[in-house]
Parts: C-alpha cells; structure tokens; sequence
C-alpha cells in the first residue's frame, strides 16, 4: 500500500512537472521578447525625439546667428577689413546680445583669441588655440576651422557659467571672412539629456512592470496547473483507493469460494469415505468378536475406501498446487488436468501441445495453468458441452494456450461478468499479456490465453544436449 502511494505522488509530481516546465519556459520567451521588443520601440522612439530636440536646438541657435547678423550686417557690409570702430561696435553689439541663463554669442579671431565673451569675460583677450574639454575634444580650434569653411555645428562639453558644472554643450559658429572672425552661439542640452534619461528610466519602469505582470499571470497559471494537477491526484487516489478495497473484497470472495469448494469436497467426498471405512471397521470388530468367518469382507471394503479416500485427497491437493507443474512443466501439467476432466465428466476432450521443456516462468506457468483449470470447470458447470479442444504452444510472440468447447458459449452481447473469468482476464494482465473470449466456429466459446515472450525462459544448453544426444540414439 505503501509503495503505491508513493507511486501514485510521484507519478503526479511528474505530471505537474511536465505541465509546469513548458508554460514556465514559454512565459519566459515571451517576456524576454516583449522585453526586447519594448525596450527596441522606446528606444527608437527615444532616439527619435532626442534628435528632435537636439535640431530643433540647432535650428534655434542657427535662428540666433542669423537675426544677429542681420542685426549689425549695416555696419560691417560697409567696413573696411582694418576699420577698429566698426569691429568695436559690433563686438559692443554681440556683448550686449545675451538670453535666457546661460545664452551668449563668442568671437573669436581665427588665431584663436577672443574677443566677445560676455559671460565668461575673464577669456577676452587671451589666446585659447589648442584647447580641449574634458573628454579631449578641441574647442576653439574646431569652431574657428568650421567657421573658415563656411558655418556649422560643434558639440562639446563646457562648464555652464550659471553653476560652473561641465555640461554637453552645441554651438552654432559662421565666419566673419573679412575680419577673420569666428562669431557663434551655443547652447547647453543638459535638459536636452535629462528628458532622454528620464524617457530611458520611464522604459525600464514599464519593462519591470510587464515583468511584474507577467510574473503573477505565470504564478497564477503555475497555481491553476498545481490545483489542477492536486485534483487529479486526489481523483486517481481515490479511484484506487476504491479499486484496491473492490479487489480486496474480490480477493477475499475467491478466498472464501475456494475454502467453501475444498469444505464441501472434504465434506462430501473424503467425509463420507471416511464415514464408510468406520462403519465396515464397526462392522468387521463385531463380525471378529462374534468369531463370524465372514469378517474380512467389511475389512476389504474399508481398505478400499481408504483407497478412494487417499486418491481424493490427492485429487484436492493436485487441483490446489499440482506438484507436476513444477517437476515436469506446463504441458504434461495441462495434459494430466485435462485426462481428469475427460474421466471425471465423460466430455470428449482433445490436447494437442508443442515441447516447451519447461521453458515459461513460474508466474506464466501458474497463470495459464489456472486458467486452464478456471475455463474447464466453466465447461463442467455452465456450457452443457459434448467436445472441449486444448492446444498450448510456443510461437516467435511468446505462449498460446486455447481452450474451445461446443456448448452455448456467453449470451449474445454480454460480456464476461463471473468471478471466474474476471480472474481469468486479472491475471493476463497481471503478466503482460492477452486474454480474448470469442464465439467459437458453429457454436460455444473459444478462451485464447496469450503469455508474452518476455515470461518464456532462454534454453537450457543441458537440455538441448540431452535432446540432441536422445535424438541421435533413436535416429541409431
């Protein structure tokens, strides 16, 4: 009982197992891929605004060049490349022209001095050639070379003059070719940055909670299969809980059908043999007591009771255990039960087998011989007929042993419902094999009993010598 229930939690653990592994790997894939899939979009629509802004910034600063320009354009369309005032008056011009907090227009001559730097004055005057940022990018050497080659773009990082913290900064810068003046603007896209972080950080949030979400879908579905699959257990423990009491009352029913058939052969068979031999012994005592020649007549007939009597209860010991199934195998063991059946009933019986030389298994021996036995005394006692046909042979698939009868065979669409057949059916499939029950040709029933190949026995090489040496002898 033990051992089933093991069987039983494991065989369900098993089960749960292999509900639960592959709705465990798919919710995985499947988070994974909106992950990746999510976190591509965002990441691509973050891009995306990052470069708007970032031009939009740029339209804005080439915006503020441009209106300066055309601010002071009057004074130096008119001016000569070495007019100071002129040169003065704009650079007052573009000191002057500072926004927002950190907002201001740079000059630099395109040795690299400068020249207008309104926020950061403490630069006007000094030279600032080879400059880099932190990062090692040049500043002023690239913004005067892409002044010279028209106008353009430069993006650095800078301390912002509000907080003297370095900042990512973009310039715009055009050239004063007349005056070899770099002029330009720039802006700080720190806020730029931040809105992409922020963007960036917003994602990952989303992604976690999808996780999150995910995850609770997939503990609820885990939950869902463990209940399910603790339901079915439960089920399967219960229907065999109920199978194993029903075979247990059946095997108690065979147990009690079995004492109550060797009872009432004892009872009815060696009790009143036994009964006999007491009165011919009675009567043989008082016959010698009167000195009657006559005595051993009743003395006779006792010792031919006593016979009878010893031969029953070898007939009831054999149909228990028959001692020539173990000694000489299945086929003189079938071959002796049914010379009994034919002398006991008068039913013509006819056995055919093949030489097993004792090559099935014990549990295969045991099964087809009781079957055997079971199927006969159906014959004897339901089937009214004349003719019963044993074959029991070995083939390539294992064992066959058929019993055919010309009675009135199972009533016409039922199955079999006796005890004995049950048992019949039980222990072929205790073995592995088959056990089929068919109308035999004309009328009757045909019980084909089928043991599988892996109950028949490797040959004895003692036994195959001793055939061959046998048939050598006879063949001389």
């Amino acid at each position: 009982m033990t051992r089933r229930f093991r069987f039983h939690i494991a065989y369900a653990q098993k089960l749960t197992l292999l509900a639960s592994v592959p709705l465990i790997v798919a919710v995985a894939a499947i988070a994974l891929v909106v992950a990746a899939q999510s976190r591509a979009l965002a990441e691509r629509e973050i891009n995306a605004l990052e470069a708007q802004l970032i031009e939009a910034k740029k339209a804005e600063l080439r915006n503020y060049v441009t209106q300066a320009r055309n601010g002071f354009y009057f004074i130096y369309g008119s001016a000569a490349p070495d007019d100071k005032e002129a040169k003065q008056r704009v650079a007052q011009i573009l000191s002057a022209m500072i926004y927002g907090e950190e907002g201001q227009f740079f000059v630099y001559y395109y040795d690299g001095t400068a020249i207008v730097s309104p926020r950061e004055t403490e630069r006007i005057g000094s030279n600032f050639r080879g400059e880099r940022d932190e990062s090692g990018t040049l500043v002023v050497d690239r913004l005067i070379q892409i002044a010279r080659d028209g106008a353009g773009y430069h993006t650095y990082t800078w301390p912002k003059p509000s907080t003297g913290e370095p900042a990512q900064k973009i310039a715009y810068v055009t050239s004063f070719p007349s005056w070899r003046w770099a002029v330009g603007t720039g802006v700080f896209i720190d806020d730029v940055l931040a809105t992409v972080a922020s963007s960036r950080a917003d994602v990952e949030a989303r992604v976690q909670r999808t996780f999150i979400y995910i995850g609770v879908i997939a503990l609820i579905a885990l939950l869902i299969v463990f209940a399910t699959g603790m339901g079915l257990n439960l089920r399967e423990r219960r229907l065999a809980d109920a199978k194993l009491k029903k075979l247990t009352q059946r095997v108690f029913d065979a147990q009690e059908e079995e004492r109550g058939r060797v009872a009432r052969e004892l009872h009815d068979g060696i009790s009143q043999i036994l009964v006999g031999v007491r009165y011919a012994l009675d009567n043989a005592r008082r016959k010698l007591d009167r000195g009657d020649p006559e005595a051993g007549a009743p003395l006779a007939k006792g010792i031919a009771s006593l016979g009878e009597a010893i031969t029953e209860v070898r007939r009831i010991s054999r149909d228990l255990r028959p001692g020539i199934l173990d000694d000489l195998g299945l086929g003189p063991a079938v071959r002796m039960l049914a010379e009994e059946f034919g002398a006991r009933t008068g039913i013509e019986i006819n056995y055919s087998t093949a030489v097993f030389r004792n090559r099935l298994d014990n549990d295969a021996k045991i099964a087809l011989y009781r079957i055997a036995q079971e199927a006969l005394t159906n014959i004897e006692r339901h089937s009214g007929a004349t003719h019963v046909s044993i074959d029991l042979r070995g083939h390539r698939h294992g064992a066959t042993l058929r019993i055919t009868d010309n009675g009135c065979g199972l009533p016409a669409g039922e199955s079999p419902q006796g005890l004995g057949l049950r048992n019949m059916q039980e222990r072929m499939e205790q073995l592995g094999g088959r056990l089929i029950m068919r109308p035999a040709d004309g009328k009757g029933l045909d019980i084909e009993a089928v043991a599988p190949l892996t109950h028949m026995l490797p040959p004895d090489p003692a036994s195959s010598d001793t055939a061959k040496s046998d048939t050598g002898k006879a063949a001389a």
